[in-house]
């Protein structure tokens, strides 16, 4: 069995490190007298925001909140096939702009509220006209009508194909109570009190919310599903990772979600193991302009020396596959896969001849696998002659770079989608309007063809269309997309059907569908 390396070569580090362990075991043993099998205790690593569905873009969180309201359709787990949710079926007319759902009747909200076509065009217009930060979403609905309770008819001010995956998406439109919105709402649409209760329609309850501590969702005894498993999810906050490691060894809790260190997981202590799925987790590079890489020569012996095929297997073991475009790899299978230059004699021949190349490479976080990447591209870099250095962004940075006047040559990022159609990748990271278009750039030609695929419907042409244009944003020099990072949850043993989901953050497991199994 492999037991936490603690560092030793001070006593003062060692006593710490040792009265930690005694408080895992101390943990564990205050824990197994109380906990029950059908309780399942889950650690955050960072607090939750806000459990308003429409207001806040939490990542840690998205299964809790998820599994206390819900939208018209959802993600199928494991997948990014859309199936029904609070509608059962649905049209859409021949010219893509009325979308018709039909609705499951008998739902109730948590406060005993009928369910109806009327509480969603009510949600529906909190979130996309009150100004809430999820409202891009809803955009372009024009209008929303209620024929009769059971029915929903959208209508679209443009044709949008993506916008069954935007109602998909973790952070797609939710139904609230609409007793619960007018009782609380005090002239803010009922936001403050939404950050910390909930009425939804899901398989849970939000029970108890204290803020920085615990989070408790209950078992919806009524919920008009499947019910789970779990009576109960005790969700804790330990934002350091090594406690995380040591409570889940103790049997404090059952699972570590994310950031278990990649090094450590051919070598799982006994009664423990991993549920492992492709997600879409691309880890990518942002180019400044006016950078060393705008000079093509310099960019292909650059792209040459960080070639990921020489380090993925060093920074992710089995966990992680080469990216084959600028777009996920579970989003979309190009035709002709992006290819790295291999000739490393060429490459130091480029750089003795350029001259000295500097280049700094800003870290969007602090988490391990940033720095694990930059340490490696850093060190295959040098043996190219090219001098680089690296360092952790200040929290919310990456999103201000275009006005930084002094920002990294590159910025190393997850730039993972909010659902799983190539337009939520293409029109936030890479387009010149869109919002985590890190450094402002643009690339005109390349931005029609995203433009032209997203008013397709047939998968094949749209999709060839997006590989294009995704060529063209790497052949410039604005993207380098490195690896593809599965979504790894190390948990104990017999916990089965996590229901991870490629859209979602990762370790966002599905507390509908989580279980004890043999």
């Amino acid at each position: 069995m492999q037991t936490y390396a603690c560092p030793t070569k001070q006593f003062t580090r060692r006593s710490f490190c040792l009265s930690t362990l005694m408080l895992a075991v101390s943990l564990h043993g205050s824990s197994a007298a109380v906990h029950a099998q059908d309780v399942l205790r889950i650690p955050y690593v960072a607090d939750i925001g806000t459990f308003d569905p429409d207001n806040g873009f939490e990542t840690g969180a998205v299964s809790a909140i998820n599994n206390v309201y819900e939208g018209l359709v959802q993600y199928e787990p494991g997948s990014t096939r859309i199936v029904g949710l609070l509608a059962q079926s649905w049209e859409i007319s021949d010219n893509g702009l009325t979308y018709t759902f039909h609705l499951i009747n008998g739902v109730k909200f948590h406060d005993g509220t009928a369910f109806n076509a009327g509480a969603v065009i009510e949600s529906f217009g909190r979130r996309r006209d009150r100004g809430l930060i999820l409202s891009y979403f809803l955009a372009n609905v024009k209008d929303m009508r209620a024929p009769d309770d059971s029915t929903v008819v959208l209508t679209l001010g443009h044709p949008q194909p993506s916008l069954l995956d935007a109602l998909s998406s973790p952070w797609g439109p939710k139904i609230i109570s609409p007793v619960a919105l007018a009782r609380h709402d005090n002239g803010d649409f009922a936001t403050t009190w939404l950050n910390e209760h909930a009425v939804g329609t899901g398989p849970f309850k939000l029970a108890e919310f204290k803020r920085g501590q615990r989070y408790v969702l209950e078992r919806n005894e009524d919920y008009w599903g499947d019910k789970p498993f779990f009576r109960q999810i005790f969700i804790s906050i330990v934002p350091d990772i090594s406690q995380q490691i040591l409570q889940l060894q103790a049997g404090a809790i059952d699972a570590v979600p994310i950031n278990y260190p990649f090094a450590q997981l051919t070598s799982l202590p006994a009664g423990l193991e991993i549920t492992a799925v492709p997600s879409m987790i691309p880890y990518d590079l942002f180019v400044k302009p006016n950078s060393p890489l705008d000079d093509a020569d310099v960019r292909k012996a650059i792209l040459a020396a960080i070639n990921p095929a020489l380090w993925v297997k060093d920074a992710f073991g089995e966990f992680a596959s080469l990216a084959r475009s600028v777009y996920p790899n579970v989003m979309l299978d190009p035709i002709n896969p992006i290819r790295f230059p291999t000739d490393f004699e060429a490459a130091k021949a480029t750089i003795a001849k350029h001259g000295v190349v500097n280049l700094v490479i800003g870290l969007h976080s602090a988490a391990p696998s940033y720095g694990r990447i930059a340490d490696l591209m850093i060190a295959q870099l040098a043996l190219i002659g090219v001098k680089a250095t690296a360092y952790v962004l200040p929290s919310g940075a990456a999103y201000n770079l275009k006005h930084d006047p002094n920002p990294p040559d590159l910025l190393l990022t997850i730039a993972g989608p909010d659902a799983a159609h190539p337009e939520n990748q293409a029109k936030v990271f890479f387009t010149k309007d869109g919002s985590l278009n890190f450094f402002g750039r643009a690339l005109p030609e390349a931005d029609a063809i995203v433009e032209e695929a997203g008013q397709l419907t047939d998968v094949k042409k749209r999709d060839a269309l997006y590989e294009r244009a995704g060529q063209m944003y790497f052949d410039a020099g604005i993207v380098i997309p490195l690896v593809d990072v599965d979504d790894v949850v190390v948990h104990v043993k017999g916990l089965k059907n996590l229901g991870l989901r490629p859209v979602n953050p990762p370790g966002n497991i599905d507390f509908a569908t989580v279980r004890w199994g043999p």
